[in-house]
């Protein structure tokens, strides 16, 4: 697998007839002077030199940029109420990380939100890697003026990983697992990237029981088309072993609720509300139980 030449031949996607206006407008963005960058629940952009003129031509390209899945962010002021609050899952899993000086990954980083707050415990370096132009365009206005050196983000999926042979200390995958038709090839890509003894962070949807079966939708979940399989944790578990990985852990299990994902003017379309029976939320508008995630954290052999 030649990394470079797909990451090259990827680059024209930002050209692209729906990205190359946000692009166009990105590039046009003045600078503003002492941009710093806060770290906290809120991904904040602050500058007493910030003036609104530039403050506009700012908030003018975020909402060009719409929808925005992950977040919150500040921008000068414009406050970016993303359909996720991503801090809520963060700050689940931060007390289980230790990335101080280490090479991390994450793995569908969509736009970079666990990215930069992966930032406060001092990594080594941050690769992003998600296929969507837009998730990328949406990085890229954060990080003109946070200008964060230790984060690099490539337009890749989770199936290119295993061409980063042995390269990462610790990987994230979160929400990425049931979009996969092969969820046991997925896992196996992912120990590729790690090194010997490696740790991997990794949350997806689950369903209740102790017999190592799947969930397999007939055609949609929550109207999510490309969910493939949701497996019971201790099916989960199986998988991640027969990848290589060893020493399973589960650090929470969630219910996912309206705190957490819900409809904002930052997003198009439907949200978790319009994906529940509105008859009974402990069921999907097709039957199904309804979301609950499983965070994991597990390690390659």
């Amino acid at each position: 697998m030649d990394l470079q030449a797909i990451i090259k031949a990827r680059e024209s996607w930002l050209n692209w007839k729906n990205i190359h206006p946000l692009r166009a407008v990105l590039s046009e963005l003045p600078d503003i002077p002492d941009a710093e960058l806060i770290l906290g629940d809120t991904v904040t952009l602050r500058s007493e030199m910030a003036d609104s003129k530039a403050r506009a031509a700012v908030t003018r390209a975020a909402r060009m940029m719409k929808p925005w899945r992950k977040g919150p962010f500040d921008l000068f002021g414009t406050y970016i109420d993303s359909e996720w609050r991503s801090d809520k899952k963060f700050n689940l899993l931060a007390p289980f990380m230790d990335l101080e000086g280490k090479t991390v990954a994450d793995v569908g980083c969509n736009n970079g939100y666990y990215m930069f707050r992966m930032l406060e415990q001092n990594p080594k370096s941050v690769l992003g890697v998600d296929p969507s132009p837009l998730f990328k365009t949406q990085f890229d206005l954060i990080n003109r003026y946070a200008q964060a050196p230790h984060l690099r983000y490539e337009m890749l999926g989770i199936e290119h990983m295993a061409g980063f042979e042995q390269t990462f200390d610790t990987l994230f995958c979160l929400g990425v697992l049931y979009h996969r038709s092969d969820p046991i090839t997925a896992l196996k890509s992912l120990k590729s990237a790690l090194k010997r003894g490696g740790e991997l962070f990794l949350d997806t949807f689950y369903i209740e029981g102790d017999a190592p079966v799947c969930l397999v939708p007939e055609s949609t979940y929550s109207k999510i088309p490309n969910i493939h399989f949701i497996p019971t944790v201790t099916s989960l578990e199986y998988w991640c072993k027969r990848a290589g990985f060893e020493k399973f852990e589960v650090l929470a299990t969630v219910r996912t609720g309206p705190q957490e994902q819900r409809k904002t003017d930052w997003i198009e379309g439907q949200s978790l509300a319009d994906f529940l029976d509105p008859k009974n939320p402990e069921r999907t508008v097709e039957g199904y139980p309804a979301p609950r995630r499983v965070y994991i954290k597990t390690y390659r052999k």
